[in-house]
């Protein structure tokens, strides 16, 4: 096992190009996802409603998906090449949005894409706990995550720059975002390895048997994770947010590139803490941070507050998003690994659905204002549920390995 100079572990390879893979996707997605809610509200029409039941389902899908990818990794002891299937796809209908001269066809293309990132989601997380050694796990997720969201910042500015050079045509700028996925695939195929160890095959948990191996501790990362589900829902309603506050369609994908840069600085360095600090610690103080973000949203009076509360939510996402998959891998056996990060995903992609659907009907109903509050109740609720479940106290490495 390599070591750095401190005598800690070296993140493994398979790892830095997994990050990579995730860098050149979300440069593509993020092109896409920063230019989309304003090509179906102000290009097709579309209502806030209808933009929250499609962001909604969308990245639900992800998440629900997941569920099925994990177990079929965990069963047959391969994840690689469940991962190059979700990313592959998710590079191969990009075209479509290009194309797309419908809402019909732009839900097609969007669900595709997400179904490609439920596929590959759990298998990738699960890779990344097979092959990391327990001391730099919280760094090594904090790492795919902060390279992820680097993809994140290069995106919109790319979209930015482009709308700028090609007029303001959305439809030209969107073939650019094909190319990023097609590199991402050539890197699976190149340096993405697994470990030699075989995988115990593991039995879809559908029985309540089968549930409860998956033990207490998982159970209430679950509960957790499925509230903070309820308070943020989809990004699309900060693009809207920043597009009501005066932002054009040019500079309003700045409002990702604000949330991603603050996103990429902090999620390493929050992984690396995390493997010294309280998880429960960072973890509470970020849901704090999202209380911030919505109220900061919810009262802007202009761009200047909708990039606050873009920063905030950056922020909020680079405390918690490594967190809660360094929790599941705490917290579940490796040969059931795939599975909890999958169950883990069903359970939050059932409330991000709800709770999309249930954001853009407040949006519409009682105005932008009263979404972002709501999220914030909720995360207040979140960060209840934290304290009073004990999440974040590890269990020791031994409790785990017996279960094995």
């Amino acid at each position: 096992m390599a070591t750095s100079g401190s005598g800690r572990p070296r993140i493994p390879g398979s790892v830095w190009a997994l990050g990579f893979v995730s860098l050149f996707t979300d440069v593509g997605s993020e092109m896409v996802h920063s230019l989309l809610p304003v090509l179906l509200a102000g290009g097709l029409g579309a209502s806030a409603l209808t933009i929250g039941l499609i962001e909604g389902a969308a990245e639900s899908l992800v998440l629900i998906t997941k569920v099925f990818s994990g177990y079929i990794s965990d069963a047959f002891g391969k994840r690689k090449p469940l991962v190059l299937f979700g990313y592959g796809l998710a590079a191969a209908v990009k075209p479509l949005f290009p194309l797309a001269g419908s809402i019909g066809t732009i839900v097609t293309a969007r669900l595709l894409d997400r179904f490609g990132k439920g596929v590959r989601g759990a298998p990738r997380d699960a890779l990344i706990a097979d092959v990391t050694p327990e001391a730099v796990r919280g760094a090594a997720f904090g790492l795919r995550q902060s390279m992820d969201t680097v993809g994140a910042v290069v995106g919109p500015l790319l979209a930015v720059g482009l709308m700028a050079l090609l007029l303001g045509d959305i439809h030209a700028v969107l073939w650019f975002a094909v190319l990023p996925g097609l590199v991402a695939v050539a890197l699976i195929v190149l340096f993405v390895r697994e470990p030699s160890t075989p995988h115990r095959a593991a039995r879809l948990p559908i029985t309540r048997a089968g549930l409860a191996s998956l033990g207490a501790p998982f159970w209430k990362v679950v509960v957790v994770g499925g509230l903070l589900s309820l308070a943020r829902f989809s990004e699309a309603f900060l693009i809207l947010r920043g597009a009501q506050l005066g932002l054009s369609n040019t500079l309003v994908p700045l409002i990702f590139v604000t949330m991603s840069v603050v996103y990429t600085v902090s999620a390493w360095p929050v992984g690396v803490l995390s493997d010294r600090w309280s998880r429960r610690g960072l973890f509470g103080t970020g849901l704090l941070v999202l209380v911030a973000a919505d109220a900061a949203l919810a009262m802007a009076g202009g761009p200047l507050g909708a990039f606050l509360g873009a920063a905030l939510w950056g922020l909020h996402m680079g405390m918690t998003q490594g967190l809660l998959s360094a929790l599941i891998a705490d917290t579940v056996p490796s040969s059931w690994r795939g599975t909890g990060f999958g169950v883990f995903s069903l359970v939050s992609g059932i409330a991000l659905l709800v709770a999309s659907i249930a954001a853009g009907a407040l949006w519409d109903a009682y105005g932008s204002s009263m979404t972002f509050l709501a999220g914030g109740v909720f995360a207040l609720l979140t960060l209840a549920a934290l304290l009073i479940l004990g999440v974040g106290r590890r269990p020791p490495l031994s409790s785990i390995q017996s279960a094995q």
